[in-house]
């Protein structure tokens, strides 16, 4: 608080070389970004320095709005052969696990991110207010709270002894039927979660759970979706198979994660609705790869092998038909700091560099609601930037290693390009 105080008496510039503006879908030349306080007031071009606060000189470099990835997991442990890994920690050593993913994702030039859940409850609320309040760095996060799943299912802890008793902390949003999903959803709203994470269907990386299989159902996804409208947010919908995407969407979630094996009609639906497709088109390369060297479950392997290529080629048709895409890694599951990975994906499976870049800024905010705050370069928009040498709209690989960020008007990190 006192940070941000003293921030809003400042005036500072960024002088850039090219700036990259995704909501007008154009590189701009020679730009001066006058910042005060922790907010862009004006962009216009440069003519001589300004005398009233000081330059980043960015001139050599491409400038863009700090980027967006709106599914990520930074409070648990990254993925292990281990399935009781969850366990294995307690809640305080956890924080600091936490605080170190938030750094190296704010290092990667992500700014802001979206976490949609995490083994023990609230967790990430807790890392969102201390990034909040300065306590430990990171990006900007809107938060689950926890995984509202069914017995058993994507978000439960399995492959445990059947006598081996889960915390409680770790199933507060296990539901038995609507009536439950309607006081579950409530409660982790009332623990200050941002939005709601479903979990519809099965589980890649769940031991037990089979992606194509639907688990919650439409009644309780909508009762859901009911309590999060009472307070002006939205659900979004972990689901992999066509049948759960189609009956998320009829309940009225906002955003698919994944979607890995998503049909025409599920397409369609999404383009129709409007309803945001968010996925992680990477981490199966990872999984594959890292997974068979370091003994990753068969299961594991196989779900993944299954939906990897099912996925890319729906993410190519909903890609040519519109549906809005918003940038999304499953961080957590490979490393923290390699989320730019994705970019080059995207690009190779159908969108435009521009696209790829759209959907990790501007397309971002719109599924989280908050356009022109995040994800832009413009007036009004939050002083978070980067900046790359070359043109990532020639090869949008520059943005996997980014040698400046800034947060709120504040240079956190300024290596050599």
């Amino acid at each position: 608080m006192i940070v941000a105080l003293l921030l809003a008496a400042q005036v500072s510039y960024v002088h850039a070389g090219k700036l990259v503006d995704p909501q007008a879908g154009k590189v701009l030349t020679d730009q001066l970004i006058r910042i005060e306080g922790e907010k862009i007031t004006s962009v216009t071009p440069w003519k001589v320095a300004p005398t009233d606060g000081p330059v980043t000189d960015w001139s050599k470099l491409t400038v863009l709005p700090g980027l967006i990835d709106m599914h990520t997991h930074l409070v648990d442990q990254e993925q292990t052969e281990n399935i009781a890994e969850p366990l294995l920690t307690t809640a305080a050593y956890q924080s600091f696990i936490a605080a170190d993913h938030a750094r190296k994702t704010l290092m990667a030039g992500f700014t802001s991110v979206r976490d949609v859940g995490t083994w023990r409850a609230f967790g990430d609320v807790a890392l969102r207010d201390a990034i909040n309040n300065g306590l430990v760095p990171g990006p900007r996060m809107s938060v689950a709270g926890a995984y509202i799943t069914v017995p058993g299912g994507g978000g439960e802890v399995t492959g445990i002894a059947a006598d081996v008793g889960i915390p409680a902390e770790m199933r507060v949003g296990v539901v038995e039927d609507a009536a439950d999903a309607h006081r579950k959803a409530a409660n982790i709203l009332a623990h200050k979660a941002d939005f709601l994470k479903l979990i519809a269907t099965g589980a890649v990386l769940t031991v037990g759970t089979e992606p194509g299989q639907l688990e919650l159902s439409e009644d309780e996804i909508r009762a859901a979706v009911e309590e999060a409208a009472k307070r002006g947010t939205y659900a979004t919908a972990h689901a992999h198979g066509a049948n759960g995407m189609k009956v998320a969407m009829k309940a009225g979630v906002r955003s698919i994660e994944h979607g890995s094996l998503m049909d025409d009609e599920a397409i369609a639906m999404m383009k129709a609705k409007g309803v945001f497709l968010v996925p992680d088109i990477y981490d199966g390369d990872w999984i594959d790869e890292y997974g068979k060297a370091h003994g990753w479950p068969a299961e594991t392997l196989r779900k993944n092998y299954q939906t990897t290529q099912a996925q890319r080629d729906g993410f190519r048709k909903a890609v040519k038909v519109g549906v809005k895409i918003a940038y999304g890694t499953d961080a957590g599951v490979y490393p923290h700091g390699l989320n730019g990975r994705q970019l080059p994906y995207m690009v190779k499976y159908g969108m435009t560099p521009m696209q790829a870049i759209q959907s990790a800024t501007t397309v971002a905010a719109e599924l989280m609601g908050k356009t022109g705050q995040v994800g832009c370069d413009a007036a009004g928009c939050y002083a978070d930037l980067i900046a790359v040498a070359g043109d990532p709209l020639a090869d949008v690989s520059i943005l996997t290693r980014v040698p400046k960020v800034m947060k709120g008007g504040a240079v956190v990190k300024d290596e050599h390009p």
